[in-house]
């Protein structure tokens, strides 16, 4: 698993079972249920869903979110989806910080669409986008990823600029 260093001195542990003698039959039980819950699809895009954790101070907020990693699932990102879960969301990941800029076409959804810079911590959040708009919406400088939440959700949970992001890349 390659680690994404958007974060400075942030880390995820991924825990491994190891089993003792006389385990054998229940870890051999317990590894697809393991191997299913690492590689978990989302039903409706098909991306790979990974955790992500946004820490407003010392409060953890942990989202499951679709990884929108190749070019042509962040030209869709959340176009034509009609339901956003409250711990759901979409992130796209940048290999190379840069200015980033989002616009609605073709979705029916209004977002929170929160720019996260190359330190990890949240530049800008834009809140509730217009649904269908072909305005830009755009980060206050470089990007390392966006984050994108059902509309009202960062206000719901005080998420704001200097907000620290932290996921890993499979």
């Amino acid at each position: 698993m390659v680690k994404n260093w958007l974060v400075a001195g942030m880390a995820g542990v991924a825990m491994l079972a190891a089993c003792s003698p006389g385990e054998g039959a229940t870890a051999r039980a317990q590894a697809p249920a393991a191997q299913a819950a690492a590689s978990a699809r989302h039903p409706v895009s098909g991306l790979e869903v990974i955790d992500l954790v946004v820490m407003r101070g010392t409060k953890k907020l942990p989202f499951k979110v679709e990884l929108a990693a190749s070019p042509e699932a962040q030209a869709r990102g959340l176009m034509f989806r009609t339901e956003l879960g409250d711990n759901e969301g979409m992130i796209f990941p940048s290999a190379v910080p840069e200015p980033r800029s989002f616009w609605m076409k073709n979705t029916p959804l209004s977002l929170d669409i929160i720019f996260i810079g190359p330190d990890g911590r949240i530049a800008n959040v834009e809140a509730n986008t217009v649904p269908y708009s072909l305005d830009s919406v755009t980060s206050k400088g470089p990007a390392s990823g966006v984050l994108e939440l059902r509309a009202g959700r960062a206000k719901e949970l005080g998420i704001v600029a200097g907000d620290l992001v932290t996921y890993e890349l499979p």
